[in-house]
């Protein structure tokens, strides 16, 4: 398991390594093969922005975004990566969310993480019954991270 995580804010006031290990509880959870492979960002404001309008077409920021890339199913030759793609986020628009819905920034963080790498595992939210099941399972990973740490 292969995860990289890059910040365009500098200096970065927040603990990347902490989003690593989340994210790798998070495909352990999940029973990703083994030789798979994250990416993730933290960017800026205007960076969300730029990517929700160029790739959603949709005006403003977004929390996080998902950009799948190989398919996960274990077709690969053994011992070849898979890909599964990148998973962006936005600090400034986590601590927002935070604020309205009552809970801390890294309660907000952790969820948006864990949204984003379930959207790459093939989880959606496009139907009311697709959402019920991402957003359970998102809580059963979230609390078996809280006793985990």
């Amino acid at each position: 398991m292969e995860i990289s995580i890059i910040s365009h804010r500098q200096p970065e006031p927040l603990d990347l390594s902490a989003f690593e290990r989340l994210a790798a509880f998070v495909l352990d959870r999940e029973d990703a093969p083994d030789g798979v492979e994250l990416s993730l960002a933290i960017v800026s404001l205007a960076e969300i922005e730029d990517l929700n309008r160029k790739y959603r077409g949709k005006d403003g920021p977004t929390d996080v975004l998902s950009f799948p890339c190989d398919d996960p199913c274990p077709v690969a030759e053994a011992g070849e990566p898979v890909a599964l793609g990148d998973v962006i986020i936005a600090p400034e628009v986590a601590e927002a969310q935070a604020a309205e819905f009552g809970h801390t920034v890294e309660e907000e963080l952790n969820l948006l993480l864990v949204h984003g790498v379930l959207h790459l595992l093939g989880y959606e939210h496009d139907t009311e019954a697709h959402a019920a099941v991402m957003e359970e399972r998102e809580r059963e990973i979230l609390s078996a991270w809280a006793n985990a740490i």
